[in-house]
């Protein structure tokens, strides 16, 4: 059972703590020498249960996507590279001022092949959440990642980004190392490199945080993850000057993965175990790497030229639109 934290997941919680009870070792005993068919009850417990799920889940509003990609318990960049990479050694540092820990790096093998990864890390608890900057990253993150990025170009080898942030840092220091430049000369600079590239939403994929390690061959997003020029908090401030109408902010802004493939942002919606990736992280984590191995098998066989026209080409038709004249 995985806590709940939002109002539309109670249904399920009260009938996964229902479950819980009946499922104790004292209530069962109780229940054998009552004579009483636990089994049973448990079975058309469990039936309901994946009944309440499909229906919360499959009709989920922009809004409760967005707190679900937010869910405490959603696994992060370094679960997924626990779960789907071997060999992981992480790099640290610019290279120019600090290592910032909001950006985690480093070289692995994905089934066997050498890859170099980069991903932003939210962190657990409060002390790393503090020691992380709850995953914005400030210059030093950004130049830590084109560091590894051109590492990757260098040797040849794909680079593979996790998107999980709110957003850039926007404190003081951030702005006194140029943070603003960072992300607009990552964004140049990925635009350009000569190497495979994959970029995956695995929860918040927020504003130029986002932006600045998701310029790719191919992005990807998680089925509840969210990708957006803003937050929907901040855009209800801006708009409507009251941050409580950010549900209504969510639905205008059309943030969720579905949203993007409809805009032809997004390469890929990946699907996630009903309930969301926290329920079961290495179920998710296998389709996420399914999904980088097909990916890749198909931009392997591409030129380091071809590569980059074909990106270039990707980025521009981004918000093409057209109007029917009559």
């Amino acid at each position: 059972m995985v806590d709940s934290a939002y109002d539309f997941e109670k249904p399920i919680a009260e009938i996964e703590q229902l479950l819980a009870v009946l499922k104790r070792t004292d209530r069962r005993a109780e229940a054998v020498a009552s004579g009483i068919d636990l089994d049973e009850k448990i079975n058309l417990l469990e039936v309901e249960l994946h009944r309440a799920m499909e229906q919360v889940y499959s009709n989920l509003t922009a809004w409760q996507k967005t707190q679900i990609a937010r869910h405490k318990d959603r696994p992060y960049t370094l679960d997924y590279i626990r779960l789907i990479f071997d060999d992981f050694f992480e790099l640290a540092g610019d290279r120019l001022a600090s290592n910032d820990e909001a950006v985690v790096g480093g070289l692995a093998r994905l089934n066997g092949e050498p890859v170099v990864i980069i991903g932003q890390q939210k962190g657990r608890d409060l002390r790393e959440r503090q020691r992380r900057n709850f995953g914005s990253a400030r210059a030093e993150g950004f130049r830590k990642a084109l560091r590894l990025a051109r590492l990757a170009e260098k040797f040849h080898r794909p680079l593979i980004s996790f998107i999980d942030t709110a957003g850039a840092a926007a404190d003081l220091h951030a702005e006194e190392m140029g943070v603003s430049e960072a992300i607009a000369h990552n964004l140049r600079e990925f635009a350009m490199l000569r190497t495979p590239m994959i970029s995956i939403v695995i929860g918040e994929g927020g504003s130029g945080g986002a932006l600045g390690m998701a310029v790719s061959d191919r992005l990807l997003m998680l089925e509840h993850s969210i990708f957006s020029v803003i937050s929907p908090e901040g855009c209800a401030s801006i708009l409507w000057r009251d941050k409580s109408r950010a549900a209504d902010a969510a639905g205008a802004l059309q943030l969720t993965a579905q949203g993007a493939q409809s805009f032809g942002i997004v390469d890929e919606v990946i699907t996630e175990p009903l309930g969301g990736a926290h329920r079961d992280p290495a179920q998710s984590a296998n389709a996420v790497k399914q999904a980088f191995m097909r990916h890749l098998s198909i931009l392997d066989k591409a030129t380091a030229d071809e590569l980059v026209k074909s990106r270039y080409a990707r980025i521009r038709q981004i918000g093409k639109w057209s109007e029917n004249e009559e």
